[in-house]
C-alpha cells in the first residue's frame, strides 16, 4: 500500500523544513539545484527543437 500525503502532512513537513534550514537557506539550495539541473541538461548535449545536435562553442572548426 503506497503512502499518501495529504495537505495537512505536507504543511507540517514544510514547517519542519523551514524551522531546520530557515527560509533564506532554502531559497539558496533551490537555486543551486536549479543551476545543477540546467548544467546537467546542457551537458547531455546541445540539441535544438528538431533533435539535431548543435555545434558547441568548445568544438574546433577545421
Amino acid at each position: 500500500m503506497p503512502i499518501r500525503f495529504g495537505p495537512l502532512e505536507l504543511t507540517i513537513l514544510l514547517v519542519i523544513v523551514i524551522l531546520l534550514f530557515g527560509p533564506g537557506r532554502i531559497g539558496k539550495i533551490a537555486g543551486e539545484i536549479g543551476k545543477s539541473i540546467k548544467s546537467f541538461r546542457d551537458g547531455l548535449g546541445n540539441k535544438d527543437e528538431e533533435g539535431e545536435n548543435k555545434p558547441s562553442d568548445t568544438e574546433t572548426k577545421n
